[in-house]
């Protein structure tokens, strides 16, 4: 938690229990919609945060901006078996409820019900609305872009595997099977070499969708 104000972490906090709560609830619905009980036996279909957060990936969240939530076990069988895209429908669920929280939080700036930018109780420390609600969107929109990343075991791996096609799919499965390793490597060795490439491409990304959602 480097650097990090009062009302910084304080948003990230509140946020982490929304976006990783909504995030992994939404892949054990869309599962369980989809025929496949193991969500429901796990304790997962619940907006219990505490069912779904992991420590690692909310100690990232709070001093790197992303993160990640304890992945949602599903039986592939049972999804597919009732829709051939049942293992991208399950996945897309996760971001998709990044993208909708995010939209929640913009139009709530946007419709003005937010007319006051005065600390909640007079109490400085704490994070303003207008604040908040700016960090609430952005984290979403990272989380929902980091997670679309189409590298394993981040969704994006499924939501882009199911469109490739059968001659390229020997050569994806390849690529995924060091998909961990591809990410350690792009996030956390070379920053150090001073090549920051897919955090740029997060952060450009990122600010693109805010704009758009923020009419800037």
């Amino acid at each position: 938690m480097l650097n990090l104000s009062p009302a910084l972490l304080i948003s990230r906090v509140i946020t982490l229990l929304i976006a990783f709560t909504f995030h992994e609830f939404s892949h054990a619905q869309v599962a369980v919609w989809l025929g496949d009980d193991t969500p429901r036996r796990d304790g997962r279909l619940t907006l219990n945060p505490l069912k779904h957060l992991d420590p690692w990936g909310c100690l990232l969240l709070l001093t790197a901006g992303f993160g990640f939530a304890k992945p949602v076990r599903v039986n592939p069988y049972a999804v597919t078996r009732k829709n051939k895209a049942g293992m991208m429908l399950v996945a897309a669920a996760g971001p998709c409820a990044n993208l909708l929280l995010a939209v929640i939080g913009a139009l709530i700036i946007r419709s003005g019900l937010i007319r006051t930018n005065a600390a909640p109780f007079g109490l400085s420390w704490l994070p303003r609305p207008a604040y908040f609600l700016s960090q609430f969107i952005w984290t979403n929109l990272s989380l929902m872009v980091f997670n679309l990343i189409p590298l394993a075991p981040l969704d994006g791996e499924k939501v882009v595997g199911y469109f490739i096609p059968d001659s390229f799919r020997n050569t994806w499965n390849r690529i995924q099977a060091q998909g961990m390793k591809i990410l350690m490597v792009c996030f956390f060795v070379l920053p150090y070499l001073r090549i920051g490439f897919m955090d740029n491409i997060i952060s450009s990304l990122t600010m693109s969708l805010y704009r758009l959602l923020m009419g800037g």
